[in-house]
């Protein structure tokens, strides 16, 4: 009796196990839709409505920043080359979605829910690797045939063997190069097929080409998976946040972003304030020993707390020249009253005589002066009697 009652513990278990435990994996597994990407990128960057496309999102960043370009360097990982982004963001608009770039507004990102190592369609020329992002709604096969257009230009070219450096955004070709270089170049369609995922993707350069062209040993990275937003490089793996991505949320709608720009509103790239932070990644030359990449869980606030940062400097900068000015004044106030106090202590000096010709209407009064003078003078000495006057005649 005990036998057959274990059997039948068994067979009922193993009948009642599928129904289960696949609710259990299933409720183990999280659920992430596009809000994600629109509460973790607000603090750096502005989402706005773009007529072609929806919610796009534009980074605080200037007019030097390029997707796959700017603070980052390329990693060769279990997928094919991958992008590493300095930016705290990195890990969402580098892997998921596709750029693009518009004259007044610069790059802006087009979310989607497919992750990739790096969303860019590569080249190759004799000594040289090149790479530009993938446009918006158009398939891998498409852009591997996507003609060169010089007036929308957004190839990064450097030369083979500075491809795998860490600060490889010293090493860009001049763009006045480019038109020699892609017409000698031929497109690298190598490609990868993630079937966990159901995505291909565009692996890039092969790794012992860039062997023989750097005369170093590339590691491989192994890509695990990272439980919060974020990335981080440690003892030869890359974690990275990488959710499974829908785009609607668990009622079945369309969620949207907290704060929406105006398009009217947004300022040139020239003209924004860059508030991100970029960390300093860089993982030794063969990729052996790589340093980790610890994200700031309180990202968003320390965000915060530098733009308050930014906003009070510019005030005290202000109050301290206002207190400079006031002192000037002061101090020109005590000298314009100090000036009279001075000018009574000097004694006066006595006019010097001047040694000057009078002119000639002078002299004629002065001579008119002195004959009024001697008649004076004649007038007033006594007169003689005539007797006197008489023996003067006389005589």
């Amino acid at each position: 009796m005990k036998t057959n009652f274990r059997i039948l513990a068994v067979l009922l278990g193993l009948i009642i196990s599928p129904v289960i435990l696949p609710k259990q994996a299933s409720a183990q597994q999280s659920y992430v839709s596009f809000q994600v990407f629109y509460d973790e990128l607000s603090p750096y960057g502005e989402w706005v409505d773009y007529p072609r496309y929806g919610y796009v999102w534009i980074p605080d960043e200037g007019p030097d920043f390029t997707p796959y370009s700017t603070e980052g360097q390329w990693l060769y990982t279990n997928y094919g080359w991958t992008w590493v982004s300095n930016y705290e963001w990195g890990w969402a608009p580098f892997h998921y979605g596709r750029w693009d770039y518009d004259d007044y507004y610069g790059w802006f990102w087009v979310p989607d829910n497919q992750w990739g190592p790096a969303w860019v369609t590569w080249r190759r020329s004799e000594g040289y690797y090149g790479w530009q992002p993938m446009e918006p709604g158009i398939s891998i096969s498409l852009s591997f045939g996507r003609e060169y257009n010089r007036n929308n230009d957004h190839w990064m070219f450097v030369r083979d063997r500075d491809f795998e450096r860490s600060n490889i955004n010293n090493y860009y070709i001049n763009r006045n190069e480019h038109d020699r270089i892609i017409r000698n170049s031929t497109v690298i369609n190598s490609t990868y097929i993630d079937n966990s995922r159901r995505t291909t993707y565009v692996t890039g350069p092969a790794r012992d080409d860039v062997q023989r062209a750097t005369g170093r040993r590339i590691a491989p990275v192994t890509i695990r998976e990272n439980s919060k937003p974020g990335q981080e490089i440690s003892r030869g793996q890359l974690r990275i946040y990488r959710p499974q991505v829908s785009k609607n949320d668990s009622r079945g709608q369309k969620p949207e972003p907290n704060r929406i720009s105006n398009l009217r509103d947004v300022k040139q790239p020239s003209e924004r304030n860059r508030t991100n932070q970029s960390r300093n990644v860089n993982p030794s030359e063969n990729n052996r020993t790589q340093p980790s990449l610890q994200r700031n869980v309180n990202a968003p606030d320390n965000n915060r707390r530098q733009q308050q940062k930014d906003r009070i400097i510019p005030q005290q900068q202000q109050q301290q020249e206002r207190k400079q000015q006031q002192q000037s004044q002061q101090e020109q106030r005590q000298q314009r009253q100090q000036q009279p106090q001075n000018n009574s202590n000097v004694q006066p000096q006595p006019a010097q005589p001047q040694n000057v010709t009078p002119p000639a209407n002078n002299r004629r009064e002065q001579r008119r002066n002195a004959v009024k003078q001697e008649n004076n003078n004649s007038n007033n000495q006594p007169k003689e009697s005539k007797s006197e006057e008489k023996n003067k005649r006389k005589r």
